[in-house]
């Protein structure tokens, strides 16, 4: 049964999706415009590709967490540990997790420590869109950090409305699933005046996650095996977000955001046969402050952002023969420049400054303090009209940093200094070629320069001397959009004496995507677990070519108050080993990426109750750099349902009900090795807007 549904759901993703609508009424074809008011980056006009999750498909999925919305990106891979509380890491295009960035409201999360965001930790509940775009976003407004992200995850914190009568909105969610999963929130917006606003959210999550799961006892999965459930799987989180809008006038504004969350996980360990161990567990603090003012002129635009990041984590292992605490306290202060001249209409010229301090005490042993001052610097160019958007920019690193062992008899021991600089170019083009198609026709070429984090440098397990990531890109893809909007006269008799004509509107909606790539990574660090999700060892691979192709189709059918919308997509990756002929790991793919993968989507929505399908499907993949069978992680297909129904009341209050049962076939599969994902599972939800 298992394999049927995987093998159905494949056909499903690899069949076109068409649809043949007719009537009598004139048709008007509605050329594309761009909206600026809190809009999501465009698919189409951009020469990077960008993939966007809106609030309205958020809301369809049932995503909670930021790995929710991330896995339904393509090309993009997802290192999800299990359950509610494991961690979840992404990589793109077989660039690992520490080349993507996290851009909040304009501004990046950065973490010294170990290079890559966590992203179970970000919850959605507030969000007005998720975006990812490979290479960079495609804006001159930007800063210097988010122009060098080798992929850009960007979360856009939502805008409040108010209607006239009211000046405050209130939400108030329960969420509860599977394995004691409970999740309640609330979201308050207040207008102050017409120029100011805030608003306050918070969330707190709690469950046991002691989800059951098949233990095989061979690598073949084809003899003996057992029925487990997970422990030591405990987890708590809660969140606190609040933002202050204030609109200047038109051309000034100001927006600010304080972020904490706290929790606790316990660290569940992999899962091997006839041992177990559930002594450890991490607890995590989070608190980032930040303020950004934007000047929009006639032919000049700036920003100006400040910064101050927190991140404190604790490691523990309570067994009772080798206890172990260990505690890493970082601390970020970080400021970012960004001007925008347009001397003549299309061109424009910008330059962007980035500085940052970053400094890492632990309590372990050696390089117990170490320290960072880093800037960026970026200048660039582009111009575009209505068939040819063209852009370039070169950015500078300068970094700098010391690792010092303190003890109580001297003040400090300096151990190492290390130094960086690097230039980096970036060139893309986006051309429309027929004036009255919907296509474009893209591409972009990129280096990038990736300093090993702490952790990779000085507190792995397996110590190395380790060379920063050096890596190109090149992207060649098109788009296809096209859209037919009408309006239909219905004639209806609303009884014997008269006819009544009641308009509703139309609206089709097709975008095809398509991007080839090649990417060589040089000195490419590679993480392996060595214990658990915890401790890591980091090596570097001498050559990593990467070829893959990116593909996706959306179809969007309203008519009146009922609307169809189907997805599918599908990537092919090839990561290969080339540093050594004569390794035995030449030409096997690197481990955790995937060749194959994809997925697909239905939702059908109705005046009465919403209907969603989706499904992931990944295939094999080797969890050693060495492509054996016993290193071979089988393919598998996760599919959920949703079920949904809002009921509007007459004081313009809203209750949504929303119910979920995620992988329906309760498929056993791992995405990391040794480390099962939750069977089936089930989530209900409702909330209450006023």
């Amino acid at each position: 049964m298992k394999n049927l549904s995987y093998y159905i759901t494949l056909c499903f993703l690899l069949v076109p999706c068409t649809a043949v609508c007719q009537d009598t009424v004139k048709r008007h074809l509605l050329h594309e415009v761009r909206v600026s008011a809190q809009a999501p980056p465009s698919e189409t006009y951009t020469s990077t590709p960008t993939q966007v999750v809106t609030v309205e498909k958020i809301e369809q999925s049932g995503a909670v967490q930021l790995s929710d919305a991330v896995k339904q990106m393509n090309g993009v891979t997802v290192k999800d540990y299990g359950g509610v509380g494991g961690i979840k890491t992404m990589s793109a295009r077989g660039l690992g997790s520490q080349f993507s960035s996290l851009i909040i409201d304009g501004v990046a999360v950065n973490d010294c420590q170990n290079g890559q965001i966590d992203l179970g930790r970000y919850l959605l509940g507030n969000s007005a869109y998720v975006s990812f775009s490979n290479a960079q976003h495609d804006t001159p407004l930007q800063s210097a950090r988010a122009f060098a992200a080798g992929n850009v995850v960007m979360m856009e914190t939502l805008n409040p409305t108010f209607k006239e009568y009211r000046p405050f909105n209130l939400k108030v969610g329960f969420e509860g699933g599977s394995f004691h999963t409970y999740s309640p929130t609330l979201s308050f917006e207040r207008r102050v005046t017409k120029k100011l606003s805030y608003t306050l959210w918070g969330n707190y999550i709690t469950s046991k996650g002691d989800y059951p799961f098949t233990l095989y006892y061979t690598p073949t999965q084809q003899d003996s095996s057992s029925r487990e459930r997970r422990t030591n799987s405990r987890m708590w989180m809660a969140t606190a977000d609040a933002n202050m809008f204030y609109t200047i006038n038109s051309q000034h504004d100001i927006t600010a955001k304080a972020h904490y969350m706290q929790s606790r996980h316990e660290l569940p360990g992999p899962v091997i046969y006839y041992h177990t161990k559930e002594s450890e567990h991490s607890e995590d603090r989070l608190f980032f402050a930040q303020a950004k003012y934007r000047y929009n002129g006639k032919r000049v635009k700036a920003q100006a952002i400040v910064k101050y990041q927190l991140t404190d984590d604790l490691y523990e292992d309570t067994a009772a023969t080798s206890r172990i605490r260990n505690t890493y306290l970082q601390q970020e202060l970080y400021g970012s420049g960004t001007a925008v001249y347009r001397p003549v209409d299309g061109l424009k010229l910008s330059l962007a400054s980035d500085v940052a301090y970053n400094t890492l005490v632990s309590n372990l042993e050696k390089n117990n303090l170490v320290k960072r001052i880093s800037s960026l610097t970026v200048l660039a160019v582009a111009y575009d009209n209505s068939w040819l958007s063209a852009s370039a920019n070169v950015l500078a690193t300068i970094a700098e940093e010391m690792a010092t062992t303190v003890s109580t008899k001297t003040s400090g021991n300096p151990m190492s200094k290390q130094a960086y600089r690097r230039f980096s170019p970036y060139a893309g083009l986006n051309v429309k070629p027929f004036k009255n198609a919907g296509l474009r026709v893209r591409y972009f070429f990129k280096e990038n320069y990736r300093i090993p984090n702490f952790n990779e440098m000085y507190y792995y397990s397996i110590t190395r001397e380790l060379k920063p990531e050096k890596a190109t890109q090149h992207n060649l893809g098109l788009t296809y959009l096209w859209r037919r909007q009408s309006t239909t006269t219905n004639n209806q008799p609303a009884s014997q004496e008269r006819v009544t004509s009641r308009p509703y509107n139309t609206d089709y909606r097709l975008q095809l995507v398509a991007d080839a790539y090649y990417n060589r990574v040089s000195d490419k660090l590679i993480a392996i677990p060595v214990q658990n999700m915890f401790l890591w060892s980091m090596i570097n691979l001498g050559r990593v070519d990467i070829y893959g192709v990116d593909a996706k189709l959306d179809y969007t059918m309203a008519i009146g108050r009922y609307s169809l919308t189907v997805g599918g997509n599908y990537a092919f990756q090839q990561a290969t080993d080339r540093t050594d002929r004569q390794s035995k790991t030449y030409g096997h793919q690197i481990p955790y990426t995937p060749r194959n993968s994809g997925g697909a989507s239905i939702y059908f929505e109705t005046p009465w109750i919403d209907l969603g399908y989706a499904a992931m499907i990944v295939g094999s993949r080797y969890y050693r750099q060495q492509n054996t069978d016993d290193t071979r992680l089988k393919p598998y297909c996760d599919q959920g349902i949703t079920l949904a129904h809002t009921f509007s009341f007459s004081n313009g209050s809203r209750l949504k009900l929303k119910g979920q049962v995620l992988n329906i076939f309760d498929v056993q599969y791992e995405i990391v090795r040794s480390y099962p994902m939750m069977g089936r599972n089930y989530r209900i939800s409702a909330v209450f807007e006023l």
